[in-house]
């Protein structure tokens, strides 16, 4: 993997594959543990990138400046700090791309974020802040030295008008400097090639980076789909039927993950990007079963 950059847009259209690892700042001391340990489970397969999340609300934002900035002192990886809309005025925004220059990370996620209810709340903008991810992207693109990625959805994002409309957002977000996008998660390999084809047919060739995340407990990956507009398909869920054994549940989880995987390069992806839920092993599992460390 291309390690000769620190952006991370270019590492990704140098035209190696890209392979990245998402965390989440973790809540208490046990948290934090196991997130490092998991950090350094995943160093040693040397990622184009790892990424840190930014909670509901900006609610994170001090952690995910901490984290991202340690990873940037102690580590090998490379990161790429999420940022949001919600709760922050523009001079708050910018101040934050501040921390994180300081800080030595100079990659960014650019969300409008969700507001504290959750995705499915209504979206209310901050006063003096911005109404869509593209302000942002707009920001951190003015302020020159980011690498600027974004969210993409491959079923749409739950206040998407239609699919379409959905990708003439991700555009826009290209066209005002976006140089990557990463997936939600998803399960059905035919919806992501989807995603690209509509962005391709405005002339945008932006990487797509598929987002995964193995289905382990099954209740648990269908309530958060519900919530964030990600379906479970029919043939996924009739894969797990039979099933009672959470041992057996977690092993087709990522027999299903490691096909959908397969199929996402067999297919042209540029990447993978794994939700690693501050665990390693079962993104080790899968990443050694694609044979790719």
């Amino acid at each position: 993997m291309t390690q000769g950059s620190n952006s991370i847009g270019a590492r990704i259209r140098s035209g190696e594959r890209s392979f990245s690892f998402e965390f989440f700042p973790p809540k208490d001391e046990a948290g934090e543990v196991q997130l490092w340990q998991a950090i350094r489970d995943l160093e040693a397969y040397a990622p184009t990138f790892v990424s840190v999340t930014y909670g509901a609300g900006g609610s994170t934002r001090d952690r995910t400046v901490d984290i991202t900035g340690r990873i940037v002192r102690e580590t090998s990886l490379l990161p790429m700090a999420h940022l949001t809309c919600v709760g922050h005025t523009k001079d708050d925004l910018d101040e934050i791309l501040g921390a994180y220059a300081s800080a030595g990370v100079t990659n960014v996620l650019a969300l409008r974020g969700d507001p504290k209810e959750g995705p499915r709340a209504e979206w209310t903008p901050t006063e003096g802040g911005f109404q869509h991810a593209v302000e942002l992207v707009q920001l951190a693109a003015s302020r020159g030295g980011f690498s600027v990625g974004v969210a993409a959805f491959p079923e749409g994002h739950p206040s998407a008008e239609s699919l379409e409309h959905d990708a003439e957002v991700l555009v826009d977000k290209a066209r005002a400097g976006a140089e990557f996008a990463v997936t939600q998660m998803f399960f059905d390999a035919s919806d992501y090639f989807a995603l690209v084809e509509r962005v391709r047919e405005h002339g945008v060739d932006m990487p797509i980076l598929p987002g995964i995340m193995p289905i382990l407990n099954l209740n648990a990956i269908a309530k958060q789909g519900e919530l964030i507009g990600t379906s479970v398909p029919a043939h996924v869920v009739d894969a797990f039927a039979g099933l009672q054994e959470p041992a057996d549940i977690r092993a087709k989880g990522i027999e299903l993950a490691i096909q959908l995987c397969r199929d996402l390069l067999d297919g042209g992806a540029p990447g993978l990007h794994f939700y690693t839920l501050n665990r390693s092993k079962a993104t080790r599992e899968i990443f050694e079963a694609l044979g790719l460390s």
